[in-house]
């Protein structure tokens, strides 16, 4: 990674503040303008893809989709797809809702898309050399076989199930019209994007995206290629991807994800991953890679085990998937969380990525920790927290007296090797200004901050709860965030040089 000492903020598109239930690409054009007026000259985004059951965005029905629920339906409104009192209808239905409502979503925006497709001229030129190009084929003749068929592509009939060219043909033929409304999601999102895209390098701010490791099994992905994956004769997975028993889960954690097929991937030369890398590095300027470690070596789980305490080591591509790329090599970050090992440390040394540094998990009392302010190299990215953590203000609420009074003579000693003059409150109400400046001050070349540290909220506005199926992904602004909620973000910006 460039040189860059820059700060960013970590915000998810579907957390902004917006008329229509979740926020939407017009929404994160207002909240980048806001970014740049701020001095923040990045914006970290977790997956852009379609999300399914769960609401994950590590889990989707294809890893190089963008989710329709971010397309902005006033820009259809304009192009003349959605009536105006249709879109009033839709602002009044999420007036008073204050989270992400997925069902409700579920619901209703798949029939206002379809409703704006039935009005949109598919035989247009862009349009007809966007599906030429093939890029979502795959994706859009697996959307059109959910909707006619359901279920998982292993219970379709076997020519489907196994991807013969002569049943997709048939599947693309005889329901022409709902495989593409599929492209025209894809196509109407890709188009909003690159205008976005462009409005935010205009305006200084650039993009960090997120790569999940791993695939969902129920995706396009999967059932394009099986041969990527291990996968047994019938197309279930035979071993499935997770972690193993730590001081967090005495039974480690079952994603149940299919696991690579390596071999397979390395007698193509990688083409698949380095094609998906590529895909990207084209979308966004920065992309940090999910589960770094399992490159190096991954854990892998028998399909079928009730936990992960049966799994296994196995070696990984290691910086062999990454041989061709060049240059765009240097816009890559490592998510170097968790068990980490003098494999992953030397697999990030030769590809020379930086890794993570997370301060919620500096004050441990170790001197040696590695997520100390005061242990923190150039060659990374720190994070006051990221979106499996509580925010520093619900993590401190948690604690008790004497837990809040050790932590606090913590952070207290690493704000005076700081040189940061802060006084810490009795109950840790400051903690998150503490860890945003030591973030700030640190050598780190990027900082990186929730915005829900910014604005200083607790546990109820916390993204994710790793382990826990409901309730997630669902924390949205109550209102747009202003410049004056960011004051301070941005004195403190310009105090560190940032």
């Amino acid at each position: 990674m460039e040189n860059i000492r820059a700060a960013g903020v970590l915000c998810h598109i579907s957390s902004l503040a917006g008329k229509y239930g979740i926020g939407n690409l017009r929404d994160a054009a207002r909240f980048a303008l806001t970014l740049s007026a701020s001095g923040v000259k990045y914006w970290q985004i977790l997956p852009l893809v379609q999300t399914g059951y769960g609401d994950s965005p590590y889990q989707s029905v294809s890893c190089t989709s963008g989710n329709p629920y971010f397309i902005d339906l006033d820009e259809l409104g304009r192009a003349g797809l959605l009536k105006q009192r249709e879109l009033k209808e839709i602002r009044a239905r999420y007036k008073n809702v204050a989270r992400v409502d997925y069902g409700a979503l579920y619901e209703e925006r798949y029939q206002t898309l379809r409703l704006a497709f039935s009005r949109f001229a598919f035989d247009n030129e862009a349009f007809r050399a966007f599906v030429k190009e093939g890029k979502f084929e795959d994706y859009a003749l697996f959307m059109t076989a959910k909707t006619v068929y359901g279920g998982s592509f292993c219970d379709w009939d076997e020519p489907l199930k196994r991807h013969e060219p002569d049943a997709l043909e048939k599947l693309r033929t005889e329901y022409h019209e709902e495989y593409l409304f599929w492209q025209f999601l894809q196509y109407t999102f890709r188009s909003q994007w690159e205008e976005f895209h462009k409005g935010c390098l205009a305006a200084g701010v650039r993009l960090i995206g997120d790569i999940p490791l791993y695939v969902a099994y129920d995706s396009a992905d999967v059932w394009a290629d099986p041969f990527l994956f291990k996968l047994d004769g019938d197309l279930k997975p035979t071993q499935v991807a997770g972690v193993p028993p730590d001081y967090f889960s005495a039974t480690g954690q079952l994603w149940g994800n299919p696991v690579y097929d390596w071999a397979e991937h390395e007698k193509r030369g990688f083409a698949w991953w380095t094609e998906r890398l590529k895909t990207a590095l084209s979308t966004f300027d920065l992309v940090r890679i999910d589960h770094f470690r399992g490159i190096d070596r991954y854990y892998e789980i028998p399909a079928g085990a009730a936990d992960a305490t049966g799994g296994r080591w196995s070696d990984g591509p290691k910086d062999g998937l990454f041989a061709g790329l060049g240059e765009e090599k240097n816009r890559i970050i490592a998510e170097d969380l968790g068990i980490i090992d003098d494999g992953v440390r030397a697999l990030l040394k030769r590809t020379g990525f930086p890794g993570m540094k997370v301060l919620l998990f500096a004050f441990d009392g170790n001197p040696e920790n590695p997520f100390l302010p005061a242990n923190i190299g150039r060659n990374s990215v720190v994070y006051t927290g990221t979106h499996d953590n509580d925010t520093v203000r619900g993590y401190a609420d948690s604690l008790t007296a004497e837990e809040v009074l050790l932590l606090r003579s913590r952070v207290a000693q690493a704000l005076g090797g700081a040189k940061i003059s802060l006084k810490l409150d009795a109950q840790g109400k400051n903690l998150p200004e503490a860890l945003i400046r030591l973030a700030l001050s640190s050598e780190a070349e990027l900082a990186v901050v929730p915005v829900q540290d910014i604005l200083n909220l607790g546990d109820a506005s916390r993204m994710n709860f790793p382990g826990r199926s409901e309730g997630n992904w669902q924390f949205r602004l109550s209102r747009e965030l202003s410049r004056g909620k960011l004051r301070k973000f941005k004195k403190w910006i310009k105090k560190y040089r940032r």
